[in-house]
């Protein structure tokens, strides 16, 4: 696969050792272009490359606990294009977190654990397969 036909996906955690697993993962089992960012900063001022899926950490305060946190992060890159599915990712494993995350419009909620990976990918496929459904209904209203 080219790298036109590659799915972009963005990598937002201050974890550096998570972030990097998660990149080798990804890389190793499926056919990606991966950014890697530290902070939400980073992320936003590169929105410009036009991720198609991006996996943002919930708290991004290990490296400067000034910096935005995740749902900070959400709400601008939602502002900036609302279509840009987010999965949210924590190593907290509570519902008020999950449902936060929801009501800032992220696509899905993912604990970070030893399954985490698995579900990321599983997430990312369902959106191509949302993604698909759409447009071949799109195609079919227009020609109704």
């Amino acid at each position: 696969m080219n790298s036109k036909n590659k799915i972009k996906l963005f990598l937002v955690d201050d974890d550096a050792l998570f972030l990097k697993t998660l990149e080798i993962e990804f890389l190793l089992h499926g056919d990606f272009a991966i950014e890697t960012y530290p902070t939400g900063e980073l992320c936003i001022e590169h929105l410009s490359h036009s991720p198609d899926v991006i996996i943002l950490d919930y708290h991004l305060d290990g490296i400067n606990k000034d910096a935005m946190n995740g749902i900070e992060t959400l709400d601008r890159i939602k502002a900036y294009n609302p279509d840009i599915p987010i999965v949210m990712l924590s190593s907290q494993d509570k519902i008020d977190v999950a449902i936060e995350c929801m009501h800032h419009r992220a696509f899905d909620y993912v604990v970070k654990s030893e399954t985490a990976f698995m579900r990321l990918q599983k997430i990312i496929t369902t959106i191509f397969k949302y993604r698909k459904m759409e447009k071949e209904l799109s195609w079919y209203m227009e020609r109704a």
